[in-house]
């Protein structure tokens, strides 16, 4: 039974072999094992499979039939010589239609096939940048300063301003920033920070508000930032005590300069319930009423430092030196140097006390002079250079002092000693120190001789 067995699936295999007619007919007569079946259906699925590479690749065939029969040698992809071409972008596997991929258009850093024409972008309605004028506008964003960002971002600006007083600089760094509605604080920053600093600061202030007033502030950023420092004064009294009078002197100096309008002093008039905000309004009328039609308040600081005149300044040193021999007080003396803020002059400080020195008479100025002079030294007040070219100053000048002061070489040459004792000067300056040679003459019975 074995035998017979395998001899009927033997046979039945050679009658599968057929064509499909007769599968059919086998197929319909239903004596097919599950073994059989199994078979059928796998050898229907690869000839389905062949009918759909068949159709697939019949370009191709073509194509390798016509360069077989026109006698040219195809090479082997998959051989060493058909590796030539690496960049080619046909098929090698004989497969397709042998064209570049995408027709040249795909792969990375591919510009699209060639003459391609890219259409307008259509605007989208949802993009935050959409215009419904059909004009889609692109502007770099700068974010808005906050309170905290604020003071870090101004004070170094105005610190390097009162270095350089530049008040364009100041302008276009202050276009770059975003100050939003906090915007009227720059001035009332700038004001505290003059508050603390020098006369020349707080002109520098001034300044640079009449400048910006119109460009980067306007009237209603200005008299809110003073409005907002008069609130303030009780807690500004306590590092300036002269804050009221100070911040008077900036109302009225921001008035002239047309920076805030006449009418910011109407306003308060009679709704003042502290004190020092009174008296800061107060000191602002008093100035307006005595200069509005005189001068503008362009002094109400003083002329800081190398503004000022040279006669000014060779006036106030005078005024100085007399003081301090009056009263003999080198701190106020020293104060008052300060304040001027001339230390590229204070070579006249030099000339001026040696001179006063000079026309004196006594020795209670010339030893007060030498303690002001190593004073001024030793605290670095005036630097050596400084106090080498008042000395040599008063060397050139001798001859002509000599005319109105005789003894004005043996007066020299004992200050420059004294001096030299004390350390004000340098051994080379008063080695330097012009002397005139004394005749000396033989007794009266030789006639007047000069003695050899």
């Amino acid at each position: 039974t074995v035998f017979q067995g395998s001899s009927d699936v033997n046979m039945r295999a050679e009658q599968v072999s057929y064509g499909s007619e007769d599968l059919n007919e086998l197929e319909v007569n239903g004596n097919w094992t599950p073994q059989e079946k199994a078979l059928h259906e796998a050898r229907l699925k690869a000839k389905a499979k062949r009918r759909l590479r068949k159709s697939s690749s019949r370009d191709s065939t073509r194509e390798s039939l016509s360069d077989s029969v026109s006698g040219e040698p195809t090479a082997d992809p998959h051989s060493p010589k058909g590796k030539t071409a690496v960049n080619d972008r046909k098929s090698r596997t004989g497969k397709g239609r042998g064209l570049p991929k995408k027709g040249g258009a795909g792969g990375k850093g591919v510009w699209g096939a060639a003459g391609m024409v890219y259409e307008v972008e259509e605007l989208d309605a949802n993009d935050p940048n959409y215009d419904e004028s059909g004009d889609t506008v692109y502007a770099t964003v700068v974010p808005e300063l906050d309170e905290r960002e604020l003071e870090k971002t101004i004070n170094p600006i105005v610190q390097e301003y009162f270095e350089h007083g530049d008040t364009k600089e100041v302008e276009m760094l202050l276009k770059e920033l975003n100050l939003g509605h906090h915007k009227y604080e720059f001035s009332s920053l700038a004001v505290s920070l003059s508050l603390e600093g020098k006369a020349s600061h707080r002109e520098l202030t001034s300044r640079l508000l009449s400048d910006l007033s119109g460009k980067v502030l306007s009237e209603s950023d200005m008299s809110r930032a003073f409005d907002k420092m008069l609130k303030e004064l009780p807690d500004l009294i306590l590092d300036t005590p002269e804050a009221p009078q100070m911040l008077g002197q900036f109302i009225a100096r921001a008035i002239a300069d047309h920076a805030i309008p006449m009418s910011f002093l109407d306003c308060y008039k009679g709704k003042v319930d502290c004190d020092h905000a009174r008296a800061a309004l107060d000191r602002a009328s008093v100035l307006l009423s005595m200069k509005r039609e005189i001068m503008r308040l362009d002094n109400v600081w003083g002329v800081g430092g190398g503004q000022r005149p040279v006669k000014h300044l060779i006036k106030e040193m005078n005024l100085l030196l007399k003081e301090y021999l009056v009263s003999g007080v080198l701190s106020e003396a020293e104060r008052c140097l300060r304040d001027l803020e001339v230390p590229h002059f204070h070579h006249e400080l030099v000339y001026e006390a040696v001179v006063m020195v000079l026309e004196s008479t006594g020795d209670a100025a010339l030893q007060m002079m030498v303690k002001l002079l190593k004073i001024f030294w030793k605290t670095g007040l005036i630097t050596l250079d400084q106090m080498n070219r008042g000395f040599q100053r008063v060397y050139d000048e001798l001859p002509e002092i000599s005319l109105d002061v005789p003894h004005a070489h043996s007066i020299m040459e004992t200050f420059v000693d004294l001096c030299y004792q004390e350390q004000v000067i340098t051994k080379q300056l008063r080695d330097s120190c012009p002397t005139r040679g004394r005749k000396r003459f033989v007794s009266e019975g030789d006639g007047g001789l000069v003695k050899s």
